[in-house]
């Protein structure tokens, strides 16, 4: 049987208003017929720091060190916590909710597409699985993360290895359609991450680093040697195809399609408007 042809993108780093941008118009593009489903790998210039749609900046977020460190700040259209963008593969899918091989619930659709994630660590020769909430303390601490990070904890079916997360991921559905995207983590710098939050005081930000590394892992911290992002890209581009069973097909945006998601860019996501106003 034929395999159904996915477009794959891979935009190279982008602004971090821009990345959100494109990842909008793709799903617009797809939900009006304009493109078939799309899986897209994408980078961040500068790295940056993305919160989650309804997160509260001022309560959550110190913009001081994400100016300090030079960092690019956006929020994004899907829910979850505060991800720090910078040694990661950062994927989005775009599918219609009518696929033929699409649930109809969040966390079962989910589960579908991160069985793309999944096949990619297996490439790389770690042993990943997907975190299921078994006792009603974990599942408790899912409705009220006690965390502004995104990486503090693993959500259903997230992927983990020897315990702890190594990709987080966020879904939203509009007009039909899905995107979800999610960071695969290559690197992390903890400092760095944790200066950006607030905390009620320095203890409490140093517990919470402490309890993160429990629950957190790298996939350089898991392989036997480095990993490089083209080696990621290539194992998680295969897992794609293999976990969804699908052919992807590299595609090129168009200069009229660049200047609709740079204006979108513009527009939206540069805004304090979007950005702050929540």
């Amino acid at each position: 049987m034929e395999k159904e042809i996915w477009r794959f993108i891979d935009s190279g780093d982008c602004s971090p208003a821009f990345n959100m941008a494109l990842d909008e118009a793709l799903l617009d593009w797809h939900g009006s017929g304009k493109m078939p489903p799309v899986i897209r790998f994408y980078g961040w210039n500068p790295p940056s720091l993305s919160v989650g749609y309804f997160q509260k900046v001022e309560r959550e977020i110190n913009l001081e060190a994400v100016k300090e460190q030079g960092l690019g700040f956006v929020r994004r259209p899907t829910g979850g916590r505060g991800v720090l963008h910078e040694h990661e593969l950062t994927y989005s899918v775009i599918v219609t909710e009518e696929h033929p091989d699409m649930p109809k619930t969040v966390t079962e659709a989910y589960r579908v597409i991160s069985e793309g994630i999944l096949k990619g660590f297996q490439k790389l020769g770690l042993e990943a699985y997907f975190a299921v909430p078994e006792t009603s303390a974990e599942k408790d601490a899912l409705k009220n993360p006690r965390s502004a990070v995104c990486f503090d904890a693993p959500s259903w079916y997230e992927l983990v290895v020897e315990g702890r997360k190594v990709a987080g991921s966020a879904q939203t559905r509009q007009k039909g359609v899905i995107l979800q995207h999610g960071s695969i983590l290559l690197d992390l710098d903890e400092d760095k991450l944790f200066s950006l939050f607030k905390y009620p005081n320095e203890r409490v930000k140093e517990r919470m680093q402490r309890a993160f590394k429990t629950k957190a892992v790298t996939i350089n911290e898991l392989s036997s040697r480095k990993i490089t992002i083209g080696e990621a890209k290539e194992a998680f581009r295969q897992g794609f195809e293999e976990g969804l069973n699908i052919e992807l097909t590299p595609y090129q945006l168009s200069d009229e399609e660049m200047e609709y998601v740079s204006t979108l860019a513009r527009n939206k996501y540069e805004t304090d408007e979007w950005n702050f106003k929540r």
